[in-house]
């Protein structure tokens, strides 16, 4: 495995925070303000070698070409062992086939801001934990685990042993997602871009919910949908 790449303030700052490995931050020379010092500042702590160097240098380095004067480089993003956290979890998320690693971030940033416990990815077919998955998570990576499985539908399956209920979100649902009672532990099941969840991995759905829609379009980004059905999940959790 290779060392991986973290670019952006808020990135950065929460790995450091979450107290992840990381090798050494690098700073572009003439870069300031706030934020920034509080990175040094917990790199002192941490003790990460800090360097400054050139913009060109972090643009070199850095994938998703907004590093806001800041790279990260550390350790490969780890993946989460599952048992202990399905065995305590009230909400899981399972991304069947999420390939955009900006979805992937967006919805691992709704999915820790609206209290889930962690997501579920498979093998193969999936947006791996990049950089750009990390910079669309904002910070969120840091603090919200991610297991990887090599087969979702026995995943699925063994999650319902466990007395989960497992909901997916998909266009052909029978429910309203903000009329469905969430039984927990519950996962909410999001399919891939464009074609929605595989037909076996919705017949092991306990239910299928959609999002009713007033405009002409016939579906929503699946980041946008996740964070709409974890919100009101929130919601209805008080």
């Amino acid at each position: 495995m290779t060392s991986t790449t973290l670019s952006g303030i808020h990135p950065v700052l929460e790995a450091l925070r979450a107290n992840q490995p990381i090798d050494r931050v690098l700073i572009a020379k003439g870069a300031g303000g706030p934020r920034l010092q509080q990175i040094i500042h917990l790199c002192r702590e941490r003790n990460v070698a800090v360097r400054f160097e050139q913009r060109a240098s972090l643009d070199r380095l850095s994938k998703t070409g907004a590093h806001q004067g800041v790279v990260a480089v550390g350790a490969p993003q780890q993946y989460a062992q599952p048992d202990d956290i399905i065995a305590s979890a009230k909400m899981l998320v399972i991304l069947d086939g999420i390939e955009d690693p900006h979805n992937l971030g967006a919805i691992i940033r709704s999915a820790h801001a609206a209290g889930a416990d962690a997501a579920i990815i498979p093998e193969r077919r999936a947006a791996p934990l990049t950089e750009v998955a990390a910079k669309a998570a904002a910070g969120a990576l840091a603090h919200f685990p991610v297991i990887k499985t090599t087969n979702l539908n026995r995943q699925i399956e063994d999650l319902k042993k466990k007395g989960y209920w497992i909901y997916g979100m998909d266009e052909r649902g029978e429910h309203d997602y903000d009329t469905v009672e969430y039984t927990e532990p519950c996962a909410l099941v999001m399919g891939a871009e464009g074609g929605g969840l595989h037909q076996q991995v919705a017949n092991h759905c306990d239910f299928l919910i959609k999002i009713p829609l007033a405009g002409k379009i016939s579906s929503l980004n699946v980041s946008v949908a996740a964070g709409i059905a974890l919100f009101d999940w929130k919601r209805r959790r008080k």
